[in-house]
């Protein structure tokens, strides 16, 4: 039976935990660490972790692999205060949304009895907290992996088998970089999209009376953690403000083929738009 400690029970790490128990319960024993002893509470209640603590007592010692789901800036200081407790070749691992930075910021102070592998899990959500975590958010996700050159090959595919395990069903091996890369424009660009559309509307529109679809669908991610995703951001910010640039510049296009009356133009835009949302569909296994 593997020992799991799951660092952080909010919707990453509750999710975790419930997939965990959704998946074959015998093969796992989870336990808890996070700083608010009501959602320890939660999570003993529902019967995803088996004990919990809100500061490390015994459970790193015991842990074979360890899931920190927490923020970036966080990570670091609780690597510092529990060095000494995690247990002799456990396999820590970690779920940000930016990489480049934790590694840089996490690596020179790792101890040496544990092999660190990062990842990030594709399968967010728009709220906050343990109430809002569900198994069923990792069936058929993405997961990306960062490993480094020092990781154990036989503890990689371990955690790869755990993942699989929980439901996670494309697992992708990308530089640190390349995933900041990716992020900025997957993820990141698409949250300051949503943000700005829905904080351009103007009061007076009584928008609420008029919305569809595509009004819900792309301002669906505009209810964001100010937090993390600003802590997210301003630690990629250079990527991705090039992207946000990139955005802007066929946005750009668009207004300028309806300034000139340039139909023909703006039709090539709507071709472009379909042909490469068709290729999308045909290669995501999620759409």
């Amino acid at each position: 039976m593997q020992k799991i400690a799951i660092v952080g029970l909010g919707v990453i790490g509750g999710s975790f935990a419930k997939a965990f128990k959704a998946s074959d319960s015998s093969n796992y024993y989870v336990m808890g660490i996070d700083r608010n002893q009501a959602t320890l509470d939660k999570a003993l209640e529902a019967g995803v972790i088996a004990e919990g603590e809100v500061e490390n007592e015994t459970i790193l010692q015991r842990a074979d692999i360890v899931i920190i789901a927490l923020y970036p800036e966080n990570i670091k200081e609780f690597i510092l205060q529990n060095s000494d407790a995690f247990k002799e070749g456990a396999i820590l691992t970690e779920t940000t949304g930016i990489k480049q930075y934790v590694i840089d910021s996490i690596v020179p102070i790792l101890p040496k009895q544990v092999d660190f592998i990062f990842g990030h899990p594709m399968a967010g959500r728009e709220s906050q907290g343990f109430e809002y975590s569900d198994h069923t958010a990792f069936i058929g996700a993405n997961y990306i992996l960062t490993p480094l050159a020092s990781n154990k090959p036989e503890n990689l595919e371990v955690f790869k088998a755990l993942l699989k395990k929980i439901g996670f069903q494309r697992l992708t091996q990308v530089t640190p970089i390349v995933h900041d890369e990716l992020i900025a424009y997957t993820s990141q660009l698409c949250h300051c999209i949503a943000a700005a559309l829905i904080n351009s509307d103007q009061p007076e529109r009584n928008t609420v009376q008029f919305i569809g679809d595509s009004y819900r669908d792309l301002t669906r991610i505009a209810k964001l953690n100010e937090n993390l995703w600003s802590e997210l951001m301003l630690n990629n910010k250079d990527v991705l403000v090039q992207v946000i640039s990139e955005f802007e510049a066929e946005m750009t296009k668009i207004k300028e083929s309806l300034l000139t009356d340039n139909k023909r133009e703006l039709e090539e835009v709507f071709i472009e738009a379909t042909r490469r949302r068709v290729d999308l569909e045909k290669n995501d296994l999620m759409i």
